[in-house]
């Protein structure tokens, strides 16, 4: 469940709810909220589909809606057929948040990692490193499996000195970062003003003052990094691959992808004299290309 925007009290709510594939899920998640939705709820439906309910405090605008999963689909390579039926109607009032807040529990990611959120009490952790992370509207909670195989690959890969985070979102892999790494130089940018607030807050939250934040995405110019993670889509990697190749002087992590479109990232990187071997891991539908 993604988090409300508000916790306004009022007597209902309206509830759209969607059925949908598995794979679409982030997708149309995505395009709730940006159609205006306050949150969403999603829950395992029949015959292996979703039910997601996102709530919005007026009724949602149909043609919005529908525009906006349209374009998400497209981004994400998704056909229509994605969204199987939708209808709205009116929710009684509950605390939402507080059972958002329930539903979200501390996630172990990797062999160093625990993702857990402001509110969450951490015991015996160890030598794992902590990252608190209050989601607000964008991804990358730790719990969706592009963020996992992203952390995975920092942790395999990034040895220190500098990281750039291309589309941070949450900003959760460049805090990852830092806090292996407290001696790194870690940038991270992304075309959406509001992630990068987003993303200011939860480095704060983990009391980290020095990573570098901006909006905007990766240029050509932009200083070099030992490791360059962009867990974006396949269509919006295959677009700007050439600068992440040029910012990059180690490795480069990508993800995102969707392993139906493995190919035609690895197609491109072969396109643009990448020689080396690139290292495919995957976590059910999705997969993260580390050269």
């Amino acid at each position: 469940m993604n988090a409300p925007k508000e916790q306004q009290r009022r007597c209902w709510w309206y509830g759209l709810d969607l059925i949908i594939t598995s794979e679409a899920r982030e997708a149309v998640e995505y395009a709730l909220m940006e159609a205006g939705a306050l949150g969403t709820e999603t829950e395992e439906g029949d015959h292996g589909l979703l039910r997601v309910t996102a709530y919005f405090d007026n009724v949602p605008e149909r043609e919005r809606v529908r525009m906006e999963l349209q374009e998400a689909l497209r981004i994400y390579s998704l056909p229509s057929s994605s969204v199987r039926d939708m209808s709205v109607r009116e929710v009684a009032d509950q605390d939402w948040l507080g059972e958002w807040k329930k539903s979200w529990q501390p996630v172990v990611v990797g062999e160093r990692f625990i993702i857990a959120p402001p509110w969450s009490e951490i015991r015996n952790a160890l030598d794992l490193v902590v990252i608190r992370i209050e989601p607000g509207m964008a991804f990358g909670t730790g719990t969706h499996e592009t963020t996992r195989l992203c952390l995975a690959a920092i942790e395999k890969h990034f040895d220190g000195g500098s990281f750039l985070d291309v589309g941070t979102g949450t900003g959760i892999l460049a805090i990852a970062a830092a806090k292996l790494f407290p001696e790194a130089r870690v940038e991270a940018c992304d075309t959406d003003a509001e992630a990068i607030g987003i993303a200011e807050e939860n480095a704060q939250l983990n009391g980290l003052a020095d990573i570098f934040f901006r909006v905007g995405s990766v240029e050509e110019g932009t200083a070099s990094a030992d490791c360059v993670c962009a867990n974006l889509t396949a269509d919006t990697i295959t677009q700007i691959l050439p600068k992440l190749i040029g910012a990059t002087c180690g490795r480069l992590i990508l993800s995102g992808i969707l392993d139906t479109q493995r190919d035609t990232v690895l197609t491109r990187l072969q396109e643009l004299g990448v020689s080396e071997a690139p290292e495919v891991i995957g976590e059910g539908e999705w997969v993260c290309i580390v050269v």
